[in-house]
């Protein structure tokens, strides 16, 4: 009798495991297909290669207020920063400047390990954009809680920015 009662919870035990599983599954299929806040152009990818810069280096000029010619060193286009390795998987961004400031950084490749690290890329890719949108440099603190993504994530932030000259 023991025996029995022993085997029907252990079979609870796993339906109830099972039960979890597929759960969280379907909300890791969910949130991979999330876009984050409307404006917020993150792409997600879990593999590939990095799509190359949408424009060159090419330096404008401007007058400052003594009217001499003053030469921007930044270019105007979009750049893919380098695929950065993390503990959780390859993170990588790229950047999009415009008349010499960063309008746009956009998310090509996030961790994805394991679920949760899908989970904490998520979370922290839109609070990274929005810290950089402002500061307008890869000179930004990581996420709490999220030190593998932020530091892959402003790593292929900063080879973007030098790839543009910025």
């Amino acid at each position: 009798m023991r025996a029995r009662a022993v085997m029907a919870a252990a079979a609870a035990s796993l339906a109830v495991m099972g039960i979890g599983l597929e759960l969280g599954m379907g909300q890791i299929n969910a949130t991979q297909n999330l876009a984050g806040p409307v404006g917020n152009a993150t792409t997600l990818t879990t593999s590939g290669a990095a799509p190359a810069a949408t424009a060159t280096p090419t330096p404008t000029s401007s007058a400052d207020a003594g009217g001499t010619a003053v030469s921007d060193a930044a270019a105007s286009g979009t750049f893919a920063g380098s695929s950065v390795q993390t503990r959780f998987g390859n993170m990588q961004v790229s950047v999009t400047i415009d008349a010499g400031a960063i309008t746009e950084v956009t998310a090509l490749q996030l961790t994805n390990h394991d679920g949760r690290s899908v989970q904490i890329s998520n979370y922290a890719a839109p609070i990274l954009r929005s810290e950089v949108l402002s500061a307008q440099s890869a000179n930004v603190k990581g996420v709490s809680g999220a030190t593998y993504t932020s530091s892959g994530y402003l790593q292929s932030l900063q080879s973007a920015l030098d790839s543009a000259g910025f």
